[in-house]
């Protein structure tokens, strides 16, 4: 392989974090994969220090709530639905969808393929009906897996991540072979010329690859989307959410990269993967772990070194 640090301009990278941070989110953060809220069980996290519980509706409708309940602050996410409620396991405080003096509910929504939460409070920017999603294939109509990971860095750190695509061969030998970056936006791009075009080779084992095109926008300031222009599954994208979570102890911040793969395809056999899809999907998971075992240690270096200089 050819040496890419002369091509992996610190400026460029720098200019297409800064332009991405600056568009707006209508203060919509993910929360997860769709299928990890269930209809009858609800589901706890934490999106910036917020607690929440998220549950659905018997029809299936998404809802979401600060986590603790309003008497004394039980975590929700241990109650017991009844209907379109949550019975709060202390005293049994019944808390449904309209919510209650002490505890608004707040907007959720669901792709298809992830739950989002929008906390205004948190954003602070103008708020969107919906989160301002990527194109993207039609979810019932294609293969849909969502990994997982938590790493010690912000969410600026994952995009950042993204936005060195020079780093792919070199750090990732095992998922990417031939790696060229054939255009990368100029320090000063425009909303039209703002990503990145290259070719590059899925690995099927040491000596067999896919190759394909790909381009990476960011549609929002959390996420980052590698769409297949050409090649085998053009029109698919890998869609890379960061969600900052609560913090560790000691102040060091945490984030959660939730990444969509919508693959699609027009080959006929494509129907039968799709079939399959409770055996392929964990499959494409593990792929997507694989990769992001070594891209969290990359976000949480780059959040190191930028936080000694801070302390410099």
């Amino acid at each position: 392989m050819e040496p890419t640090w002369r091509d992996a301009k610190v400026g460029i990278i720098d200019a297409a974090l800064a332009r991405a941070t600056a568009r707006p989110s209508g203060n919509w953060y993910v929360v997860g994969a769709s299928r990890d809220v269930r209809t009858g069980t609800p589901f706890g996290t934490t999106v910036a220090g917020v607690e929440l519980v998220l549950w659905r509706s018997p029809n299936g409708s998404l809802h979401a709530g600060p986590g603790a309940c309003p008497h004394l602050g039980a975590d929700m996410s241990t109650a017991v639905q009844s209907g379109c409620e949550l019975i709060c396991r202390w005293h049994g405080l019944a808390l449904g969808p309209s919510g209650r003096a002490g505890w608004r509910t707040l907007p959720a929504f669901d792709d298809g393929a992830l739950a989002w939460v929008r906390l205004d409070a948190v954003g602070g920017e103008e708020p969107t009906d919906a989160p301002i999603l990527p194109e993207r294939p039609d979810v019932d109509e294609s293969l849909v897996a969502v990994a997982s990971m938590v790493g010690t860095c912000e969410p600026a750190d994952v995009l950042a991540n993204r936005l060195d695509p020079w780093h792919g061969a070199w750090f990732h030998p095992h998922s990417f072979a031939d790696l060229r970056v054939e255009r990368a936006p100029g320090r000063d791009a425009g909303e039209e010329d703002d990503h990145f075009d290259l070719e590059v080779a899925f690995r099927i084992s040491k000596n067999w690859g896919v190759p394909v095109r790909a381009r990476f926008t960011c549609p929002e300031p959390r996420t980052i989307v590698m769409h297949i222009t050409e090649g085998e599954g053009a029109g698919s994208v890998v869609e890379t959410h960061a969600t900052p979570l609560a913090p560790h102890p000691d102040g060091r911040p945490r984030t959660a990269v939730v990444e969509a793969t919508i693959a699609h395809s027009d080959r006929p056999g494509f129907v039968h993967a799709r079939r399959a899809q409770t055996l392929v999907r964990p499959l494409m998971e593990w792929t997507a772990k694989r990769l992001w075992n070594d891209d969290i240690e990359y976000a949480e270096r780059t959040y190191a070194v930028r936080a000694a200089r801070r302390r410099g």
